[in-house]
């Protein structure tokens, strides 16, 4: 639906060049909700605005349905940019125009006629739960409120995707989740490709299936959900999901941890099936070493079950390296915790 071939993007202000964005390569597929993370500053805002064209690449391919958006003529971008709808952070409403009045913008654009507009209009404030809201001013409208009109608006030319620019960043935490409700439920009732900018881990968590990170420009790691909250590789990456998952042990049970000659720490990730099972159980039964259960944690990410445990084993090196097979083989994964967690210790 969405492909991106070596994008880069460079403004040049006074004479100074800003490498916003480099050598981007990332595919959203169709009934993706895919999210794009990253700190301010990692260029995540100029990304979203070079896939409706808002800005043109330096240098590279945006692929929208197949087709590089760099071939069109104006009228032909134009057309295709019907099919992509946008909503703001701040919500972009003309303050002297009713709701009604905002959502039927592009409507009005594409010189529907009055009774399809005021049909339309209708129709996609009842989906948003602003049926008694038509005839307010945004003005009168909280900010979540402001936001739906937003969604609708957007909605109004039937497009295929929806690109979201920290679109709930504005908003209190329970708005937030009403309002990631209602994109999810665009998605499956619509069946619209929805594409997030954000720097909020959580958002992350609640809707996306598929998740890249920004950094310097660049997309540092990307994949499933699922695998990256898992098994995150990149620090900054690590650095986000902390902020939802607890993943690491605490500095309280640090200092309590006594370190015994050969001891090793290993993170363990449980993935579903392998997160309801008795296998450290089972491991802890059928090998000769010493197990120390220091952290553990669960949550849920796309139904999904993610288990993680931090442990400090000790005993011959053979055998403990025989109960790590044994996880490895029953679908866990197995990471070695830096030896440096224990340096506030020995001091």
């Amino acid at each position: 639906m969405i492909e991106l071939k070596q994008v880069s993007k460079t403004f040049t202000r006074k004479g100074i060049t800003i490498d916003a964005v480099k050598g981007i390569d990332l595919k959203v597929d169709k009934g993706d909700i895919f999210g794009v993370i990253g700190y301010s500053g990692a260029g995540k805002s100029t990304l979203i605005r070079l896939v409706n064209y808002l800005e043109r690449p330096t240098e590279g391919q945006v692929l929208v349905a197949g087709r590089d958006l760099g071939t069109y003529n104006d009228k032909e971008l134009r057309a295709a940019k019907k099919n992509i709808g946008m909503i703001f952070q701040h919500f972009n409403l003309l303050e002297s125009k009713k709701v009604f009045e905002n959502v039927a913008i592009p409507l009005v654009l594409l010189k529907k006629n009055k009774n399809e507009i005021r049909k339309r209009v209708l129709e996609l404030l009842e989906f948003v739960g602003l049926s008694d809201k038509a005839g307010s001013y945004p003005s009168e409208l909280s900010g979540g409120q402001k936001q739906r009109v937003g969604i609708a608006r957007a909605l109004a030319s039937n497009p295929s995707i929806l690109l979201c620019d920290e679109a709930t960043s504005a908003l209190d935490p329970q708005t937030t989740h009403s309002i990631l409700q209602l994109l999810k439920k665009i998605n499956a009732e619509y069946n619209i490709t929805v594409m997030i900018i954000t720097h909020e881990m959580s958002v992350i968590q609640e809707i996306c299936n598929k998740v890249a990170v920004m950094e310097a420009g660049r997309i540092i790691e990307q994949g499933s959900v699922l695998d990256v909250f898992g098994s995150p590789k990149h620090k900054t990456t690590q650095n986000f999901v902390k902020t939802v998952i607890q993943n690491s042990i605490t500095p309280s049970v640090q200092k309590s941890i006594k370190t015994e000659p050969g001891s090793v720490l290993y993170k363990l990730n449980f993935v579903g099936e392998s997160a309801s099972e008795p296998i450290l159980f089972e491991m802890i039964r059928s090998f000769d070493m010493k197990v120390n259960i220091l952290f553990a944690n669960t949550t849920e990410i796309q139904e999904t079950t993610l288990g993680t445990v931090i442990i400090q084993c000790s005993g011959d090196t053979a055998e403990i390296n025989n109960a790590l097979s044994f996880l490895k083989r029953h679908g866990v994964s197995v990471e070695e915790v830096e030896s440096n967690v224990f340096d506030h210790i020995n001091r």
